[in-house]
């Protein structure tokens, strides 16, 4: 057998579909560790399971402050001293990175002792992490076909899919809601870390949202209402089984991170994206919801219109329109990529 290091985090999208490869991974990879950063939430997610966890130093592009950026290149050389003594102790086979600023150190080091590396990039168009670590790597590969046209070493296999969001049921997580499923189930995330604005405006349309449906609002940290909630209305800050969630959701409203759309779409939930605007980000999210609105799978409302009478217009939209939106998903299936893409980093651990 072989070992394995997987990298990736900032966000959960860059963390979380390690998850969906693990039950192929550990086919062929006896020792599997991760390395992320001090504090990041990856490493909340790899500590509830039994992969043994290292950190790094990170440097995180500042998109508001140039000042702040002039001590990245000390701190990713830190990370990569760092990583490098890591990787000297494991003597890993391979590096499987997941993309974020997390992931550089480690790529780097990897390239720099011959470790082969083999990275995916979740988003249509390739995320900064994985514009530097593409020239370290094997191959990239890409859950939209246009991606991998766009990368010397690019490949395209789709996204990978856990296998839990498919073994869920209604029925056996609706009353962990305190719910009765007398009424169609809302849905509402803003990602991993939450979004203010989208919270704000549920809240002030849920008068008119609640007497049609029962609602879940993952909130994000700190963003929980302290007064007496209305009935039919559940806040979490965060989800570790978004499945369940999931399994009982008939019309969701959510950022439009790669990793999440996919799964969605796989599970042929109907959407409002509210991808984040640029400026915030590079604009990846708009390209992202863009693509699946063009196939007809879903609908987008940018956030410089988003008021709670668009939100509720919006929503009540698409579920109308659910039927149609139904043949849609039948014409684009979305599959999981898992097994092909533990295939190619078991191939390249061999060689």
């Amino acid at each position: 057998m072989a070992t394995i290091i997987l990298t990736g985090g900032g966000t959960a999208g860059h963390c979380t579909p390690h998850l969906a490869l693990l039950p192929y991974i550990k086919n062929d990879f006896d020792k599997i560790y991760y390395i992320g950063s001090e504090n990041g939430i990856e490493r909340q997610i790899i500590e509830n399971t039994d992969i043994p966890y290292y950190s790094v130093p990170c440097a995180k592009l500042d998109r508001q402050s140039l000042t702040k950026n002039l001590k990245m290149p000390f701190k990713v050389i830190s990370g990569v001293i760092r990583a490098g003594k890591i990787l000297d102790e494991i003597k890993p086979d391979v590096v499987f990175s997941k993309g974020g600023y997390v992931s550089v150190p480690t790529v780097i080091a990897a390239n720099k002792r011959k470790i082969p590396v083999i990275a995916h990039e979740s988003d249509y168009t390739v995320g900064l992490a994985n514009k530097i670590s593409a020239k370290y790597c094997k191959k990239v590969l890409t859950s939209f076909p246009e991606t991998a046209k766009t990368i010397k070493n690019g490949e395209f296999c789709g996204s990978p899919l856990r296998k839990s969001l498919f073994s869920v049921t209604k029925n056996e997580v609706l009353d962990s809601f305190g719910f009765k499923g007398n009424k169609p189930i809302l849905l509402v995330t803003g990602g991993s870390q939450g979004a203010k604005i989208i919270n704000d405006t549920l809240r002030l349309a849920l008068s008119d949202l609640l007497p049609k449906y029962d609602i879940i609002h993952i909130c994000g940290k700190n963003n929980l209402i302290n007064e007496k909630t209305p009935k039919g209305y559940f806040q979490t800050e965060f989800m570790n089984k978004i499945e369940n969630a999931f399994a009982v959701a008939s019309v969701c409203v959510s950022r439009a991170g790669s990793n999440t759309l996919f799964e969605l779409m796989s599970l042929k939930i109907p959407c409002v994206l509210i991808p984040l605007p640029k400026g915030a980000s590079r604009g990846d999210q708009i390209l992202n919801a863009a693509y699946f609105q063009k196939q007809g799978l879903a609908t987008v409302l940018q956030q410089e219109n988003l008021s709670p009478e668009s939100l509720t217009l919006a929503i009540n939209s698409i579920y109308a329109n659910r039927y149609n939106l139904s043949r849609n998903f039948e014409k684009f299936p979305v599959k999981d990529a898992s097994r092909h893409i533990s295939r190619v980093i078991a191939d390249y651990a061999k060689k």
